[in-house]
């Protein structure tokens, strides 16, 4: 069984930054893909980016540019790095993690970022 806790969610202006901390505890091996989706209210939860265990990032295409994934595989965590935050990112943001060929997917329980001035 894998945990995760996030961490870094805040209400921000604008323009602003934030970075999003993703900690897995549990056995995380290198068979495991890292990502964040994001849910905002009254929508659904869709992808901000992954990032494999050998640093491979795919982003979802609105959000390139102003979002960076990271991964630190020592310390099983991943990283969101948010900048020129807009209104519209407001949402509960979700780290997952996948294993590439089995069946298994965790979820952390959602850190609230909120962009308003």
């Amino acid at each position: 069984q894998v945990q995760l806790v996030e961490s870094g969610g805040d209400l921000v202006q604008p323009g602003g930054s934030l970075r999003l901390s993703c900690a897995a505890s549990g056995s995380i091996s290198n068979a495991y893909n890292m990502g964040w989706y994001r849910q905002a209210p009254g929508k659904e939860r869709e992808l901000v980016a992954t990032i494999t265990s050998d640093f491979i990032t795919h982003y979802a295409d609105l959000l390139k540019g102003r979002f960076t994934i990271s991964r630190d595989n020592a310390r099983n965590t991943v990283y969101l790095q948010m900048n020129s935050l807009k209104p519209e990112d407001t949402a509960v943001y979700y780290c997952n993690v996948r294993h590439t060929v089995r069946p298994l997917s965790f979820w952390g329980q959602g850190t609230q970022v909120i962009v308003s001035s």
